[in-house]
């Protein structure tokens, strides 16, 4: 039997997925030298040659496996780059049936413009924009980078993902009481509200109340949530409540110690290296933003600011709406989900964690709510018919929609500007499981790597 050669056995460096793909590869050289000197000296069949470099290779991977921090080993995660639908077991005819969708919807005038991105296996294989970012007063082209208004996309992305690092430095608990970190709540019934409750709607809290026509400062709003009396026992009915994750984003500020745009870009945009996701976008960046509504209360096309106007009261800085990104920045931060907490180097979320806030929390009650994310319902879900049950996603009230199928290992993004020029738009709502049932009909199986 030849020789099966360990790539710098005595010390080898598998700290890091480069440092092992580099001692697999040098392992297989050494292994295919050995074999040709055994071959040579020993006249070996080529067929039993090959199958012992074969168990070499195979040998290094174990170690690696066995070497390798827990971590390292759940995803060698890239940055994402571009790849052909084929390459990750998709078909590109299919997946234009897809993008049909989104393309005749904007044709149709059922929305101005949208950007639709498609990932799957780490791979991005289609980022298209359609129609227009702006029609009125001037008109301004979609382009595949264009910043969109997220709106309620900040709850599990911003607001959820803050809260749940705090939970893990030790600082907080699901079940912890709300007035333990804001004694001002517990008025009117609140006492036992809890930050799970309010992660997953459940607080009895209304869904949400015009807070801006009275108040306009963020402690204001802030205040006048905690005066507001509940309308169901904690824990007993689903009702979404914008009014929640306001509370969601104080505690953030309060226990983490800076407002929730400084918290989520230290912990959570800048690791991944989102570049284009923020709150109140710079004056500079507007022509670059997609427009939303005409509002009445500011009395001009809104752009490049928040539409919400609760949060825009609050200074543009809420748990509830008022995050701004791409589709290139969504996919990144549905990557790291997919790879359980981890993009490109940069841990955001320990795997237990993602695991948590994508697990339906409220099956008990009949709801279909994780930590921050919708998990898919039996009645209807916006991520489609065809998706995983395992899949997870949220909407915006703008018109913007991420669904992630951990099954499939798919991203699907859809960000338009539905309320532009107005709110009284409703087609956005049919058009997202359309075109998520046309992307997870393009499927074929497993990707070429894999044959």
């Amino acid at each position: 039997m030849p020789p099966i050669a360990l790539a710098s056995m005595v010390s080898p460096d598998l700290s890091t997925p480069d440092a092992v793909r580099n001692t697999i590869q040098k392992t297989i050289a050494m292994n295919h030298r050995g074999s040709n000197a055994y071959k040579q000296k020993k006249g070996s069949d080529i067929d039993t040659m090959r199958a012992k470099k074969l168990q070499g290779l195979c040998l290094v991977c174990c170690i690696a496996v066995l070497l390798i921090p827990h971590q390292t080993v759940l995803c060698f995660s890239r940055e994402l780059q571009g790849e052909t639908p084929e390459r990750v077991g998709m078909s590109s005819e299919k997946l234009e049936d897809a993008y049909r969708v989104v393309e005749k919807a904007v044709k149709n005038r059922e929305i101005p413009g949208a950007v639709a991105l498609v990932a799957r296996e780490g791979k991005i294989v289609g980022l298209r924009e359609y129609g227009y970012a702006m029609v009125t007063p001037e008109v301004w082209p979609m382009r595949e980078d264009t910043i969109f208004d997220l709106a309620s996309l900040t709850k599990p992305i911003a607001t959820a993902t803050s809260i749940m690092i705090l939970l893990e430095k030790g600082e907080i608990r699901l079940d912890d009481r709300v007035t333990l970190f804001i004694p001002e709540f517990g008025k009117r019934g609140k006492e036992d509200v809890t930050l799970r409750h309010l992660l997953t709607h459940t607080s009895g809290l209304p869904s949400g109340k015009p807070l801006f026509e009275e108040y306009s400062t963020y402690k204001d709003i802030v205040l006048e949530v905690c005066n507001i009396p509940l309308e169901n026992a904690p824990g007993t009915k689903y009702v979404y409540s914008d009014l929640g994750y306001i509370i969601l984003g104080e505690i953030v500020r309060r226990v983490g110690g800076k407002s929730l745009d400084k918290f989520a870009m230290e912990n959570i945009f800048q690791p991944l290296g989102m570049e284009d996701t923020m709150f109140n976008p710079p004056e500079k960046l507007r022509p670059e933003c997609a427009a939303t509504e005409y509002c009445k209360w500011r009395k001009r096309i809104v752009v490049g600011e928040v539409h919400d106007e609760n949060a825009y009261a609050m200074g543009g800085v809420s748990g509830h709406a008022g995050l701004f990104s791409t589709a290139k920045d969504l996919a990144i931060f549905g990557q790291m989900m997919l790879n359980r907490g981890e993009y490109n180097g940069a841990r955001v979320l320990n795997p237990s964690t993602v695991e948590s806030m994508t697990k339906n929390q409220i099956s008990d009650i009949g709801g279909d709510e994780g930590l921050g994310w919708f998990t898919k319902s039996k009645e209807f879900s916006s991520g489609g018919d065809l998706i995983s049950e395992n899949s997870y996603g949220h909407t915006g009230f703008t018109g913007t929609s991420i669904w992630i199928d951990p099954d499939e290992e798919l991203i699907i993004i859809l960000l338009t500007n539905r309320v532009h020029p107005t709110r009284e738009n409703k087609e956005h709502i049919r058009l997202r499981p359309l075109f998520a049932n046309a992307v997870v009909g393009a499927i074929m199986g497993s990707s070429e790597k894999d044959n």
